[in-house]
Order: C-alpha cells, then structure tokens, then sequence
C-alpha cells in the first residue's frame, strides 16, 4: 500500500549531531535516476534515523510505498512513536514547558537540570505497543532537553544517564506546533523500530533504497562522539557494517552511505576507501557544528558512498 499523504514539508523535529538537513541537496543528487524520473520509491530503509533530514525530504518529494525507520536509541524511537500516536497530547505538554521555561539565566539552570534530574529519574523500558501518559511526558522531556542543552547532543554516560549540560537558551523554539503536526502525518504508515542495523537486513531487497548514517569514525580523539548509547561503534563495527553494505548490495538493494572522511587529518588514510573500493566514493563539504571552541568549527570532507 503506498503512502500517499498531503504533507506540508515535514523537517525534523529534534536538533541532531550530525543531521543531514545541509547535505541534503548533495544526498539527493544521489538518488537513483529512475527513482528521481518516477518519482516513486517502493521501499525505503533507514536504519540509523537520528533527526530524519533524508527520510522527511524524500516523503515531501516521492510516493513511498513500505518504509522502515529505525535506531537503536530507545528514548529517539520512543519520542517518534509518541509523534506519530499521540501529537495533540504531546503539544498540549510542550506547550506547559514552553511558557513555564523562565528567562534569567539561573532560574533557566535550575529549570533544565529539574528537568533532567527528572528525566534521568525514570528511566525505564517502555513497552512500545501500549502507550499512556508516561509516554507523552517522557517525549516532552526528550524534546525539551534537546532544545536546551548545548549544541542538541544526545550522550548518556555508562548508567544510560543523559549528561549533556544547559545551554542557557533564551526563547527556544521548544513547542513548534505546525511541523509536530506535520511529521506525525508523514508517520502515519510508517515502520517504527527499537533496532540494530542488522534485524532489518531480511527484508531488505532488490526493490529497496538504504540510506546509513552509522555513527561517524572519529578524525581525532579530541572529535570523538560516541556516546549516543549505551553501545560504541569503533574501527572493528565499521568493518562488520561494510560487510552489511557489501550483503545488502548483493541483494540488489540500492544503498546510501554516509561517514566522515580520515583524509581530512590524514590524506594517506585510506580506511575508507579501502572499505569502500568496489563503489562509488563522492567527497562533499559539510560544516562541523560540534565543538566548544568557535574557531574549531568550519567545514571538512565528509564520504558518500553508492552502489550504483
């Protein structure tokens, strides 16, 4: 059954390390022609969703028939199922948030870190199947500390505890009704899961297009991000996840790969593309957005890789 909706653009919701919304038009160029011409995609994976730049630019541009969305963050999985199942509720929550987030600097300290001390509080494994109250409150929670902590990060430390510092936002955008609306249209028959990479490749075939967005191999210890959940993603995983790209290919799929580029420190490291040797390597320019200091931020290399 295709999913034909009347969506006003739907944009990602959340602020996300590493999000694609400004490689967009270079992800897009990638497109397989016949997709492009058709305009009409039959099934679409995502199995590393973080914010969904691809996923909500292509729903706004094709007709999609199946399409799996998934991660393994639950908190991030949670909150899109509550997106999709439950917005009016959860609006109704951000509002609350919204206009009780103070305007003093400290009163916004010890407003974040109650929040948080909340958050951190209730950990729990959710049934995803049976939503309730619980569900809404915790999302709000989730998307509010997104919208306030430094730079939008996601990090957990060993007790899956989020640790990510206030970012002493004045007027943040916490309850942004119209796109929460919208993005819960674009989920209405969409494939929602808590998973590893790895569970979805059964069902990817030769009608498939994949886009991968695993988590980036550092370009130094000083950039190193990996703590978006409990499980770390070092040299060997990337290794093991080529050999997914390698499957998947062989299938027929039609896949998208994304990762940054070693040769930006080093221009003999060839990790990558050595990996990727039997496809198509594109290098794009994309801006570094994490980093404390200022003048560290500017653009780098980053990989995109097709099999066809």
């Amino acid at each position: 059954m295709q999913t034909t909706l009347d969506i006003r653009y739907p944009k990602p919701f959340l602020k996300w390390a590493g999000g694609k919304s400004q490689l967009l038009p270079e992800i897009n160029m990638c497109i397989p022609k016949d997709i492009r011409e058709s305009k009409t995609i039959k099934k679409y994976f995502e199995p590393f969703l973080g914010g969904g730049a691809v996923f909500f630019s292509l729903i706004s541009n094709y007709r999609i028939g199946e399409v799996y969305l998934s991660d393994i963050n639950n908190e991030l999985i949670l909150t899109y199922n509550v997106v999709k199942e439950n917005p009016k509720e959860l609006i109704e929550r951000l509002k609350i948030l919204s206009n009780e987030y103070p305007s003093e600097k400290e009163d916004i300290k010890e407003y974040y870190y109650g929040i948080r001390k909340s958050f951190n509080n209730n950990l729990v494994d959710f049934d995803f199947e049976n939503y309730s109250e619980k569900h809404v409150e915790r999302a709000a929670q989730f998307i509010f500390l997104n919208k306030t902590c430094f730079n939008g990060l996601f990090r957990v430390n060993r007790k899956c505890e989020f640790n990510v510092p206030c970012a002493y936002t004045k007027n943040p955008l916490i309850c942004d009704e119209p796109n929460i609306l919208n993005v819960s249209k674009s989920l209405q028959n969409v494939n929602l899961k808590c998973v590893n990479y790895l569970e979805l490749e059964p069902l990817i075939d030769d009608d498939s297009l994949v886009y991968l967005d695993p988590p980036y191999k550092p370009l130094n210890n000083s950039s190193s991000f990996n703590g978006y959940s409990k499980y770390r993603f070092d040299d060997d995983n990337q290794i093991e996840f080529a050999e997914f790209y390698k499957r998947i290919s062989n299938k027929g799929a039609k896949a998208i790969l994304s990762n940054s580029d070693p040769k930006n420190i080093d221009e003999s490291d060839n990790f990558f593309d050595d990996l990727y040797s039997d496809y198509n390597i594109n290098r794009v320019k994309a801006k570094r957005n994490i980093n404390s200091k200022g003048n560290k931020r500017g653009y780098v290399s980053e990989i995109l890789v097709t099999n066809y």
